[in-house]
């Protein structure tokens, strides 16, 4: 039996703000339970629902060195669908409305939960072979483990792995506070090591000192080595590229299933699609107050409204976009600039664009199983969710070929009758937009070939089955 422990700064159904929290709620349910004991430490947040707060029972708690302070770490346990979470308490570091804040704050707080995750393993009695760490927010447990922890038998021999989720976001700050917060000598802070432009980069230790790096789709692993993906890591990224593999993220079958969703107006299967999806379609438009016209084309957009889900390409021809036929239906909240860009262009046609600059996720569910279309023209995207849900749901996906995307939606082609999507190469507004008229142009002209992209796309299996396998394989050869 091998022990894999997974730290991370969020998790479903505890807390999420982003893709993250779904790998870590779904993965360790998928992993062979008969060769792997996978357990999950998170941070307790004050803003956690009740609901779970409730389930929670006090295990211990210590009180642990960082640099100079001493701190309380408390520690409690909960069991959620056959996996056994642990959660690191501290009442001054993890209070506030949201799991993240400023990043000055956020730095102390994460070189906290690091060290508090590593001192509690002891205290639990759980003695990890591996150590799976996700983003900057555990960039540190690498390094501790490498420090410190070394002289402490319970320690020896434990592996690390480091997984990239998305590379823009590093935690990078001021190399004396770091210094001061971690306690870490000055042996550490050089430029092969934590140092970064003169700052500290607590992700940059994390791919520095782990044993093994992964990241979450083939091609994203491969652009990161390259300076317009590699957000000043690229020569790291190259230098580490023995140690380095992309494997994509999986979609909770379970959660986003068509046939039994209990969010969506009508459910239905890869074999009735043809009769039953619509149905959803209608049912959206009177919702959303837009024509009722099973005909019209119906694009969705379901995001972070920000320049890297590709947004400056849908502003640059949106016009174009939302023609007489076509129907958009956008849902998200982010930069405030397309925000309001979405909701003048919803005032503009209120009978063909709906702006919902919030987040539901029982309207995302609506989303995808209602539309015929699915936008996601990303200037990078690690591995991106959206175009699995959209192909799970017979919405076809419309995508620029870079990362995850690149990797899971297979382009169109009408002379081999094979494909489960539309994408285009270039970050350009015409080619993104002449990609949605051609897929337009099958949908009106060509239906039973769009019909025939749905069933390929339905068809095709991004369950957590494939990846976890991946990942036994992983943990197996370290």
């Amino acid at each position: 039996m091998k022990n894999i422990c997974f730290i991370a700064s969020e998790g479903v159904p505890f807390i999420k703000t982003g893709g993250l929290a779904d790998v870590i709620g779904s993965l360790p349910k998928y992993l062979n339970k008969d060769e792997f004991d996978v357990r999950v430490i998170l941070p307790k947040y004050a803003c956690i629902k009740e609901e779970f707060k409730s389930r929670m029972k006090y295990l211990t708690h210590f009180y642990m060195d960082l640099a100079w302070r001493r701190q309380y770490v408390g520690v409690l346990e909960a069991e959620y669908d056959g996996i056994k979470f642990y959660f690191i308490d501290n009442e001054y570091y993890f209070a506030g409305f949201a799991p993240y804040g400023n990043i000055y704050e956020d730095i102390e707080k994460f070189a906290f939960f690091c060290r508090a995750a590593l001192s509690a393993l002891p205290a639990i009695g759980f003695r990890p072979d591996i150590i799976h760490c996700h983003d900057w927010q555990t960039g540190l447990i690498p390094v501790f483990l490498h420090d410190n922890f070394q002289n402490n038998q319970f320690f020896h021999g434990i592996k690390s792995i480091m997984t990239i989720h998305n590379l823009k976001f590093q935690g990078v700050w001021d190399k004396k506070v770091i210094k001061d917060i971690t306690g870490l000598s000055d042996y550490y802070f050089t430029s092969d090591k934590l140092e970064y432009k003169g700052d500290a980069n607590y992700l940059k230790a994390g791919i520095v000192y782990a044993d093994y790096v992964t990241t979450v789709s083939n091609t994203y692993a491969q652009e990161i080595k390259m300076p317009f993906y590699g957000e000043g890591l690229d020569g790291l990224m190259n230098a580490r590229s023995n140690s380095l593999c992309g494997i994509v993220n999986g979609l909770d079958y379970t959660d986003y299933d068509p046939e039994h969703d209990p969010y969506i107006f009508k459910n239905f299967t890869p074999m009735n699609f043809r009769k039953e999806k619509v149905k959803n379609k209608l049912a959206l438009q009177e919702e959303l107050g837009l024509a009722k016209d099973e005909k019209k084309f119906m694009i969705g957009i379901c995001s972070r409204l920000t320049d890297q889900k590709g947004l400056d390409l849908v502003d640059c021809v949106i016009e174009e976009i939302c023609a007489e036929d076509t129907q958009l239906v956008v849902l998200g909240t982010g930069d405030p600039k397309y925000e309001n860009l979405f909701r003048h262009f919803a005032w503009k046609y209120p009978d063909r664009v709906s702006a919902n600059i919030f987040y539901s996720n029982e309207r995302s569910h609506k989303l995808y199983a209602s539309c015929d279309a699915f936008l996601m023209p990303s200037l990078f995207e690690p591995c991106g969710l959206s175009q699995l849900m959209s192909l799970r749901y017979g919405t076809v996906p419309i995508v620029r070929e870079t990362g995850g995307l690149k990797d899971t939606v297979e382009p169109y082609n009408e002379y081999e009758n094979s494909g489960t999507g539309f994408s285009f190469c270039n970050y350009n507004a015409h080619e993104m937009l002449a990609t949605i008229r051609y897929a337009k142009d099958v949908y009106y002209n060509r239906k039973r070939e769009w019909n025939k992209i749905i069933d390929r796309g339905m068809a095709a299996d991004f369950s957590w089955k494939n990846s976890a396998k991946q990942y036994e394989d992983l943990y197996n050869r370290l």
